[in-house]
């Protein structure tokens, strides 16, 4: 993946070093590039230093402030944007966490190194790595986490404008999120291409998944060439609607919520500056992450700032993703129609699956615990054959 820390089957495509993005053409009413924007952003920031502070939005830099401005008619559109940290409830790996992610337990591939295995030139040479991998992380073996479907409930209730993921487990579309609802960053093991630029055959995830399962190395039907899921390896481009999108909808974004990702990979990362400067930001994850240096602070760019004395939009709950939502479901009263709507989904997968009851959300209820379940889709499971992608969370 060019560098989507996404592996396979929910590894948040935020751990592999991002690929360049596709070459797109602006979207309606922009006219210039995401790079020029940021330069144009940066120089009008520069000259402005000691022109006063930016309008606070929020009452209070806390999880309540953060509720009570969702709440106050003037938070309408809202990006989630999420990497593997929040399908590690569910039984997927991250990438980093030392001892159990996914880089830590690769030795067995015998691999140069560990992120050779999403590498297009290491791929094309030796494929079976990877496809061994992807059958122990093929989506339709997990279920979406509370943190999935609290994002079906923002979109339920008309607040989500997009959800921009690392993920390629494909656990967004199982909630109920659809493809117009997703940004799928670092690609979706959804379709499959063959890798012949002459050929270019497309297959859907039922053959793909078939030949997975059978321990085929996947070829084309049509020239026997190499087929591989779209999802962005080291050395790829990024899809070219995510270039595409976030011109039209970060400019327009009320409330930024980054759930169980390192902002470690680029150009995903960047994407926390591309909000209006008033626009409130709340980070769900295990530790702080994507704050700026001194030099890009005193400028009044760069990533986010929790703690110093101009801090005036920037919130973080440190903990599971699954916590942290259930918390500001609470805040919002809304916990106990999301941890219904997490049971009620779980147990029409299982009855899908002919696997019985749905696990138990007591723990949840209380407040307790790190296992995340999701939201309801009109009483009705997506279905699992669309499974979307894999995050990560520091």
């Amino acid at each position: 993946m060019s560098d989507p820390e996404a592996p396979i089957s929910g590894a948040e495509a935020d751990s592999l070093q991002e690929p360049q993005e596709e070459e797109s053409s602006p979207a309606e009413g922009s006219t210039e590039d995401p790079e020029m924007d940021f330069l144009r952003s940066l120089f009008a920031r520069m000259q402005g230093l000691g022109s006063g502070p930016v309008e606070q939005v929020l009452d209070e830099l806390s999880l309540e402030g953060m509720a009570r401005y969702m709440q106050s008619g003037d938070c309408k559109n809202i990006i989630c944007m999420v990497g593997a940290g929040i399908a590690t409830s569910a039984g997927i790996p991250d990438f980093r966490s030392p001892g159990t992610g996914l880089y830590s337990n690769l030795q067995k591939y015998d691999l140069p190194c560990p992120e050779a295995i999403f590498e297009i030139g290491y791929f094309k040479q030796h494929p079976e790595p990877f496809f061994t991998l992807a059958r122990e992380l093929y989506p339709g073996q997990f279920k979406p986490t509370v943190c999935h479907y609290f994002m079906c409930m923002l979109k339920e209730k008309g607040l989500l404008r997009r959800c921009y993921t690392q993920n390629i487990d494909t656990l967004e579309r199982v909630a109920g999120l659809q493809e117009e609802d997703l940004i799928e960053a670092h690609g979706t093991f959804h379709t499959s291409h063959c890798l012949n630029f002459l050929c270019r055959e497309e297959y859907g995830l039922p053959w793909m998944k078939e030949k997975i399962f059978s321990e085929e190395i996947p070829k084309c039907e049509k020239c026997n060439s190499l087929v591989k899921p779209d999802i962005v390896f080291f050395g790829e481009s990024l899809p070219a609607r995510f270039s595409s999108s976030l011109r039209s909808d970060f400019p327009r974004c009320d409330l930024l919520i980054i759930m169980g990702t390192s902002l470690s990979v680029q150009p995903f990362a960047s994407l926390v500056m591309k909000v209006p400067p008033k626009t409130p930001r709340l980070l769900i994850n295990r530790e702080k992450t994507g704050e700026s240096d001194s030099l890009m602070s005193f400028m009044g760019i760069g990533g986010m700032d929790f703690d110093s004395e101009k801090a005036y939009r920037d919130v973080a709950f440190l903990g599971s993703c699954d916590d942290g939502c259930l918390a500001l479901a609470e805040k919002l009263g809304w916990k106990d129609e999301l941890v219904a709507m997490v049971t009620r989904q779980h147990a029409a997968i299982d009855a899908l699956e002919g696997g019985g009851a749905s696990a138990s959300m007591a723990n949840k209820s209380s407040g307790a615990g790190d296992k995340g379940e999701g939201p309801e889709q009109k009483d009705k499971p997506a279905d699992q054959s669309g499974a979307g992608e894999r995050g990560k969370e520091d």
